[in-house]
């Protein structure tokens, strides 16, 4: 019989590969495609821009891949701390965490820099915090089979109310609401005025500022809103993003199971993340696949493609032991929560300035439009890697 799984590596080196793109890899990549501007490469690089609205792109399997990957390492840490300290533990380390990394969140937003309402209250952290904290109650409380019935309500329920609620026609654009109100320095005030004064509706609108999660976020969540009138991160669409996270969870329980090979597991992971991004691209065929809005479409596509890449480096790293080449992969993805909080309030790119900004940098884009880009970025990442390697080193962690 196989052996319970000890820390999956796999998962620390997966989740490095997220967070590098992130934190300077994409910069890379864009630079690249300027200097190299043919058609395979420009392919390449234009992945590494998220879709205007509608689509999907690997750029936008960044976020999802990172809570996703959450899910699955809930199951090892909190199926443990449950069998050696009870329930109650783990319940107080779930709300704990989520408190800190919600609390990290508005810091990384800006914090108080501004007078309220300027400070913004949900964020990418902040939607990490919710769905760990929703997921990890979850798997506190409910066998398998319950989260099972619990994920595919969410996406069910988040599907119904998006296509038959009714919604004001009224489109939170910055565009139409110049069209509407005949002046594009409308106030938030007359933008109010105008949208509570609209009394028809419509129902099954997914455009941008035109939809249920749109509407809720512009009427009842308080605060700076990333685009001005409603938030990609906002209010109705992290209820999802929890589905993103138990996906992750699916994940996890499998690859801790004793009663199944690891031939059979990753048979599991590849057939799952087929099968979820071919029900996810037909059910976008009506409910479009999203990011800013995660749709349910989106969280099967997204959570389609983490399957399979899981299923990848779980083979590569965790049954094949080739470790080597992921070595810094694995340095970032234990510590990815710092490595992002200092990329936005100090920035690696910043710090490669003084060494290759300027005229070093004038002098490389002399040599070919982009040049300078791709250096600052190569000099960014660097950076960010050995600060990886000292925190590794030192063993300063500070985890999802």
């Amino acid at each position: 019989m196989p052996a319970k799984p000890a820390r999956l590596v796999s998962l620390d080196a997966l989740r490095g590969f997220d967070m590098f793109w992130i934190l300077g890899g994409d910069a890379a990549m864009r630079a690249l495609g300027k200097i190299m501007p043919v058609v395979p490469v420009t392919t390449v690089a234009g992945q590494f821009e998220h879709k205007a609205w509608e689509g999907f792109a690997f750029y936008d399997l960044i976020f999802p891949l990172f809570v996703f990957i959450v899910g699955v390492s809930s199951v090892f840490s909190l199926t443990r701390l449950v069998e050696q300290h009870g329930r109650a533990t783990a319940v107080k380390r779930v709300l704990l965490r989520t408190a800190l990394i919600f609390g990290l969140g508005i810091i990384y937003s800006g914090g108080f820099t501004q007078p309220w309402p300027g400070l913004r209250l949900l964020g990418v952290l902040q939607r990490i915090a919710l769905a760990y904290g929703a997921t990890g109650l979850l798997l506190c409380f409910f066998k398998p089979r319950a989260l099972a019935g619990i994920t595919a309500a969410i996406l069910v329920s988040y599907w119904a109310l998006l296509t038959f609620v009714p919604v004001r026609d009224f489109q939170l654009d910055k565009a139409a609401i110049t069209a509407k109100l005949g002046t594009d320095k409308a106030t938030r005030a007359q933008v109010e005025q105008a949208f509570e004064a609209t009394t028809a509706r419509v129902t099954g609108h997914f455009e941008p500022g035109f939809n249920l999660t749109n509407h809720l976020d512009f009427q009842y969540l308080p605060g700076r809103l990333y685009d001005t009138y409603y938030d990609p991160e906002g209010l109705l669409s992290t209820i999802p993003a929890v589905a993103t996270c138990l996906l992750g969870v699916f994940a996890g329980l499998l690859l801790r199971r004793t009663d199944r090979t690891d031939a059979q597991k990753l048979a599991w992971l590849v057939g799952g993340g087929l099968a979820a991004i071919a029900v996810g691209w037909i059910w976008g065929l009506q409910f479009p696949v999203i990011k800013k809005l995660w749709t349910s479409s989106y969280v099967l596509v997204a959570g389609g493609w983490s399957l399979l890449l899981l299923a990848l480096f779980y083979y590569i790293v965790d049954v094949r032991q080739a470790r080597s080449w992921c070595r810094p992969f694995i340095w970032v993805g234990l510590n990815p929560i710092t490595l992002y909080l200092i990329s936005g309030m100090v920035g690696y790119r910043t710090v490669a300035n003084r060494f290759v900004g300027g005229d070093v940098k004038a002098f490389f884009d002399r040599l070919g439009t982009g040049g300078g880009d791709l250096l600052a970025a190569l000099a960014a990442i660097g950076v960010m890697l050995a600060l990886a390697w000292f925190l590794n080193k030192r063993q300063i962690y500070l985890r999802a």
